[in-house]
């Protein structure tokens, strides 16, 4: 589990060419649209309207300052990594090469949750504003096919309705999928002729809808906290920044492609940092104006999910029955039209992104073999992509949108922290190793970026800690049935299985107390019933308790 992949393979690993490797073909030009890409989407089109009703209200735009400086610290710990190992994997071989294996296989796992749950949260939103689109056209899709079991919505004339399946997010999530598995050129294409009408889209909406501000929606600026942790007040605008941080994972996963760029070493950093720094000013600008046409509170419920047509819907004037009449009709049809194709390339960049990190920790045996077979006929990892189509699938069509994107949050987050931590190692275990693009200031900007994506996680809610812990715990025991045993980089002698065995289940039995902890907590916090995850979180503990306890004082591990 100490093991560290040797500099030199990672830059063997990069330069490699043949038919089982994977195709440079990205110039500087395609990174810059891979990143803005992902990072111009859910952040601004859907996670944005429910971070204003519930959490900042206008004070929103002071939660995306707060989420760029840490996205500020941890892309330039980016751009020094992926200038310097320009291997797919992203994080997770950053961390292979920093701070041993297992710290690399769980950064690898965090990164699966972070990409797989972000495209399922895209594609719930591109499914709500779909229904948006054919409403115009007094096409009503049934609302119960289009939301998760856990959702509700209210009908015309009145009634409750509660959702089955959503299956338009399934159908961009396969449809997204398809296309990826056709080539990562052919994606790229895709993505920027998308990229270049979601940015004319944005910059349209902020130009006319600026003239229909009204100030008085800006008061208050920062409401008032009635005592509930997380809404409103400073701890409103900090957690707010944690649940729209996610959409900052544009320049996470430009480095995931590091492996099929022409030139990474010049071409990443570039990628990384004019993809953040574009996409941050836009995003400000633009809940400027989303919470200035209309009051936080009209993005409640589920129109939350599609907060730009409610925006859009309120730019104009109110007629003799005060009904708002909109100045742009055709507006309101254009934009979400081209929304929906904005969103099909965010969901197409994270489905990329998984894919090669799974493709990474496959090559190095850390999961099945079948994860990193290349396809000769497109030179993808079509079963790859297709096992991962499946998986964000089942989250896009029975999750609901507030659940995937927190999710989302706190893996970011978490990746963000462990890359930070990876420079320092780096600058102190290799400091003679050649970089392409240093990190200013370092160790102050490392520790700056852990300390403020720490900060923010800690004001996410307690039912996300919740799930991220499970998640770990899995992770665990997938390490420790198959990738402890596959390794690549594994002596597989005893002594070191042994050793590997009983320090990685100590750490699962910590995350097994954690658990319990923290489950508990939010009981006694939780403002609604919360039987159903506090007794799941129990019996999961419990029964992982006697589980690591086994491995640890009993279980003898034998070699492959």
């Amino acid at each position: 589990m100490k093991f560290r992949k040797p500099l030199e393979a990672l830059l063997s690993e990069a330069n490699a060419v043949g038919e089982h490797s994977l195709k440079r073909t990205l110039t500087s030009y395609h990174l810059v649209a891979l990143g803005i890409g992902a990072i111009i989407g859910a952040g601004l089109f859907s996670i944005t309207g429910g971070a204003a009703a519930n959490n900042a209200g206008p004070a929103i735009t002071i939660s995306f300052v707060i989420a760029a400086i840490g996205c500020a610290f941890a892309g330039l710990c980016y751009a020094e990594f992926a200038s310097m190992i320009p291997v797919a994997g992203s994080a997770y071989t950053y961390s292979y090469a920093t701070m041993g294996e297992f710290i690399a296989w769980v950064i690898g796992w965090d990164l699966v949750l972070e990409y797989a749950v972000g495209a399922a949260t895209v594609s719930i939103s591109w499914s709500r504003y779909l229904v948006k689109f054919l409403d115009y056209y007094n096409i009503h899709l049934p609302a119960s096919m289009t939301m998760s079991p856990f959702d509700t919505a209210s009908l015309a004339d009145g009634s409750i309705v509660t959702g089955f399946v959503n299956f338009p997010a399934v159908f961009i999530v396969v449809v997204m999928s398809l296309i990826l598995i056709k080539g990562t050129k052919e994606s790229a294409t895709v993505n920027g002729i998308i990229v270049l009408l979601k940015v004319s889209v944005v910059l349209i909406f902020i130009a006319l809808g600026w003239a229909y501000i009204k100030t008085e929606n800006y008061t208050p600026y920062v409401p008032h906290n009635a005592g509930t942790f997380g809404e409103f007040g400073f701890s409103g605008i900090v957690r707010a920044a944690a649940i729209v941080f996610f959409a900052y994972i544009g320049f996470d996963a430009v480095s995931t492609a590091a492996q099929e760029a022409k030139n990474p070493k010049r071409d990443m950093p570039i990628g990384i940092l004019v993809s953040l720094l574009i996409c941050t000013v836009l995003y400000i600008l633009f809940a400027h104006v989303m919470t200035g046409v209309t009051s936080y509170l009209s993005f409640k419920g589920q129109d939350g999910i599609a907060p730009v047509a409610v925006a859009i819907d309120h730019m104009g004037t109110k007629n003799s029955a005060g009904i708002i009449e909109p100045a742009f009709p055709w507006l309101n049809k254009a934009i979400i039209l081209a929304i929906l194709a904005g969103y099909s390339s965010v969901i197409l960049v994270m489905l990329m992104g998984q894919s090669r990190v799974f493709f990474s920790m496959s090559k190095d045996g850390l999961v099945p073999k079948v994860f990193s077979d290349v396809s000769t006929r497109f030179r993808t990892p079509s079963k790859n992509n297709l096992l991962f189509m499946l998986f964000v699938s089942l989250f896009a069509a029975f999750v609901p949108a507030r659940v995937v994107g927190e999710m989302t949050s706190i893996g970011t987050l978490f990746a963000f922290i462990l890359v930070c931590i990876g420079i320092i190692v780096m600058r102190k275990k290799m400091p003679d190793a050649p970089r392409s693009f240093k990190t200013p200031l370092v160790p102050l900007i490392p520790i700056l970026g852990v300390a403020t994506c720490l900060f923010m996680m800690v004001f996410l809610p307690l039912d996300t800690w919740i799930r991220l812990i499970v998640w770990m715990i899995i992770g665990v025991n997938v390490y420790l049935s198959f990738g402890m045993k596959n390794s690549v980089l594994s002596d597989n002698k005893i002594e070191t299985l042994n050793t590997s065995n009983k320090t990685v289940s100590w750490i699962g039995l910590a995350l097994a107390v954690l658990l319990i902890g923290v489950a508990i907590t939010h009981r006694l916090t939780a403002t609604s019933d919360d039987t159903v995850l506090y007794s799941f979180s129990l019996i999961f503990a419990i029964v992982h308790i006697v589980f690591y306890l086994y491995r640890a004082l009993a279980f003898k591990p034998t070699a492959k």
